[in-house]
């Protein structure tokens, strides 16, 4: 039944009732845009001398280490990524089954983790360099080391082997899709097996790979731990260090806006990929089959597969259960800090989990109520505002956050009296950021599971007199359990792992297991960090586990 078959005064009572949400998810998407108009009034508002010192000393450097961390980045996770998921797709060799959902593990790890675990596995007296110089018979570092780990080709290094699952995953679909009749005619036409991959399925898989890649570019653009860890001064940290170190808050603006106009180009090269999808075939098709490798093809086949896994997982995670027994071993127990910032962390990230669900749920419900409109609908273009937060890097959030979250402290202290730090003096800055940062994730997921209800069970609740909001709690909310679990595990971990924002809007003396161990890894102190970082991994493995499980059961 169409909503134009309804009775005039049923449809009048449903659009004003949906009028409520709407203006609902209006709000939230007007929150979303805050911090970015905030950060182009900051940097449009900064004194030109500002723009010049920035433009002679800070942005030349910071814009060339970005732009070659990210086109390191991308041709890395291109190859380990795609390479991978063909590996995977096109052949049967030993433990490929593991393989198929093990190659996802390294996106349990955050960026910062893996380079504070290789500064140390990698150290010239670590266990690596270590071990080499006892086969090769020398006794010093002197002798014998590895290029040092702080640097660009090291920041590359290790943001590659954490990223590229974000390329495995979208590109094995893809493969796992394509029609196994196209590869065998380019086969029946004489093309070998190479020529197969890099002329038939390579080029059909390339949406796929544009968008696996400009996520994994996203997330290099908001890193700030692994890239501070290893000297390199990207922009993220340069927006770090222009507000703390020096103050400099509009200095600070101008750099983040900088990197939003990156942002804003991937964000392009990602829709681009996305428009491209629709070229691919959508009749029933049969998939292909994986080739039977035996003897020394399954065997290099099976080494190739495994080495990205256990440098992106397997070695960074011995690293940290092993640091983590020796620090409980000799001290016998976790400090009372780590255990107040486990405290903190638990409490910021359930209550973020908990407003960015309910937040989610108005805006994805909104979407739905007003979809009557069949040219614009105004729902759906609040969501996607509301959607917007997620591409913004964590820092350039922070920034433009900080005079909205003043404001509102001064208008609090001005009528209800104390000491002007709502926001800013409690976990509620970091609560907002969070929600905002994280907002497509529920978003998404919800308006996912709404698209696969029925409208015809909305409209016989309306039929019977319910009300849109008993409709939403009697109706779909218990259909859209699904949604709502996965999309709160994969909030309340990304609220667990991150760190620019919380380094920028922590109050004083607040502590996460992030900023817990970012701080230990700045003093050296591996052992005290490696309790934490374990802590944040172990968590991580949650949504990547079931993440697997999906499509472990795609593949069969």
């Amino acid at each position: 039944m169409h909503t134009e078959s309804l009775p005039r005064p049923l449809r009048l009572r449903w659009t004003e009732r949906g009028a409520g949400w709407l203006a609902g998810a209006g709000l939230i998407a007007l929150a979303v845009l805050a911090p970015v108009l905030t950060l182009l009034w900051w940097a449009l508002g900064g004194e030109l001398s500002h723009w010049q010192h920035l433009a002679s000393y800070v942005l030349p450097q910071a814009l060339a280490n970005t732009a070659m961390l990210l086109a390191g980045v991308g041709v890395m996770v291109t190859l380990l990524g795609t390479g991978a998921a063909w590996l995977v797709t096109a052949y049967d060799f030993p433990t490929r089954r593991i393989l198929t959902w093990a190659l996802l593990l390294p996106l349990a790890v955050p960026t910062y983790i893996i380079a504070f675990s290789y500064l140390d596995l990698l150290h010239p007296i670590g266990p690596v360099q270590t071990a080499i110089r006892a086969l090769l018979g020398y006794d010093s570092p002197r002798q014998f080391r590895l290029p040092d780990l702080r640097s660009i080709y090291g920041a590359i290094f290790v943001l590659g082997f954490v990223l590229y699952p974000y390329v495995y995953l979208s590109t094995r679909v893809m493969f796992m899709t394509q029609a196994a009749s196209l590869l065998e005619a380019a086969r029946t036409l004489g093309a070998g097996r190479v020529a197969v991959f890099f002329r038939v399925a390579l080029p059909l898989a390339r949406p796929a790979i544009v968008v696996g890649v400009s996520l994994a570019l996203l997330e290099t653009l908001n890193d700030i731990g692994a890239s501070e860890f290893l000297g390199v001064q990207t922009l993220t940290v340069s927006v770090y260090t222009t507000w703390v170190t020096r103050s400099d808050l509009a200095g600070a603006a101008q750099i983040a806006l900088t990197m939003l106009a990156i942002v804003i180009g991937l964000i392009m090269l990602e829709r681009h990929g996305r428009k491209r999808q629709r070229y691919a075939n959508t009749q029933r098709m049969r998939p292909m089959q994986p080739r039977r490798l035996r003897g020394l093809p399954a065997a290099v086949a099976a080494l190739l597969g495994w080495i990205p896994v256990v440098m992106g997982f397997i070695a960074p995670a011995a690293y940290l259960i092993h640091e983590t027994y020796k620090r409980l071993h000799l001290v016998g127990g976790v400090s009372d800090q780590l255990i107040n910032g486990l405290g903190n962390t638990l409490i910021v990230a359930f209550s973020a989990t908990l407003v960015t669900l309910l937040c989610g749920l108005i805006v994805a419900w909104a979407g739905r109520t007003m979809r009557e409109s069949a040219n614009f609908n105004p729902g759906r273009a609040c969501a996607r505002i509301a959607s917007l937060g997620y591409a913004v890097p964590g820092t350039v959030l922070a920034i433009g956050l900080l005079t909205p979250f003043v404001w509102i402290d001064h208008a609090v202290a001005t009528v209800f009296g104390g000491s002007g730090l709502f926001l800013m003096g409690s976990m509620g800055a970091l609560v907002i950021a969070y929600v905002i940062r994280f907002l497509a994730i529920s978003t998404g997921a919800l308006e996912a599971g709404l698209a696969r209800i029925p409208p015809s069970l909305e409209q016989a609740s309306r039929l019977l007199g319910e009300s849109s909001a008993g409709t939403l709690r009697r109706v779909h909310l218990p259909l859209l359990r699904p949604a709502l679990a996965a999309s709160a595990l994969l909030v309340f971990v990304d609220a667990m792992k991150e760190l620019p924002a919380t380094l920028l809007l922590r109050p004083m003396n607040f502590d996460t297991l992030a900023t817990w161990l970012y701080a230990e890894a700045a003093r050296g102190t591996y052992e005290e960090g490696a309790v934490a970082a374990l802590a944040i991994v172990l968590a991580g493995l949650l949504p990547v586990i079931l993440l697997a499980r999906t499509n472990l059961k795609m593949g069969h």
